[in-house]
């Protein structure tokens, strides 16, 4: 516990140390202030936006459409990747496909997908939602890959079902490799939420930066980065804790 505290504090006094040296090269204008605003500035402009409630519908929106794309991937990407780990032949099968698909930029689709659904929410959540399910489902369908094949061979000597393999001996197996995709797909759902709507003008935290970057509000630019950091850290952060809770026992076991 003193040693989580320890490094705990010295993260902490890293970040505050860092903040400093921003200051300190903003304050010496090294860079021209109209584009490289001091912490000062943009806490000022973060304040400033919050207290005019501008700001809060467009972190709403944001968040929201990350945690609806993220939450389709990830119940898709479980499913799926569930019944192809499952099964080697559709391993063989499917195989050649996933690897055509996984490499393909999501950033790609989105012109498919504004001519498919137009410039609306729909397509925002279907673009997110086709990125982050990668992640999530090779990484359901490596999981069930190294399972340990003994387990499958005491499932057959007990004639479990195909669903109480997957329920009983898979899943919990495979649960390490899941919960790693779910922390990479939310990642994944928060880029392309930002980039969509920066691309289709929709209203959030992404339309928000471009737009004061456009007008050379460099402060308001750097406060709209720093929330969307913030909203990574604390999904990545909820995750951890979560899948820490979930895989105690992988710690206790010898």
């Amino acid at each position: 516990m003193k040693a989580r505290i320890a490094w705990a504090l010295a993260s902490i006094a890293v970040g505050v140390v860092l903040v400093l040296l921003w200051q300190i090269i903003a304050d010496m204008k090294i860079l021209s202030p109209a584009f490289f605003p001091g912490p000062d500035r943009t806490w000022k402009a973060f304040t400033r936006a919050a207290a005019s409630g501008d700001l809060a519908p467009r972190v709403y929106a944001t968040v929201w459409r990350m945690l609806i794309g993220w939450a389709l991937a990830s119940v898709l990407g479980v499913l799926l990747g569930s019944l192809i780990g499952s099964s080697p032949r559709l391993r063989r099968l499917l195989g050649p496909i996933l690897e055509f698909l996984r490499p393909l930029p999501a950033s790609a689709t989105i012109p498919i997908f504004i001519v498919l659904l137009g410039l609306s929410n729909a397509m925002v959540l279907t673009v997110v939602a086709f990125g982050a399910l990668w992640p999530m489902l090779l990484g359901t369908v490596h999981g069930f890959e190294a399972v340990e094949p003994r387990l499958y061979e005491v499932a057959r000597v007990l004639h479990l079902s195909k669903a109480s393999v997957i329920l009983k001996i898979a899943l919990p197996s495979a649960l390490p490799d899941i919960l790693s995709g779910l922390r990479l797909s939310l990642t994944v759902a928060l880029i392309l939420t930002v980039v969509c709507e920066m691309l289709i003008g929709v209203d959030g935290l992404g339309s928000w930066t471009l737009i004061s970057a456009r007008a050379f509000r460099s402060p308001d630019l750097y406060a709209g980065v720093f929330l969307l950091g913030i909203i990574g850290y604390l999904g990545a952060s909820i995750l951890t804790m979560v899948s820490n809770r979930l895989l105690a026992w992988k710690a206790r076991s010898p």
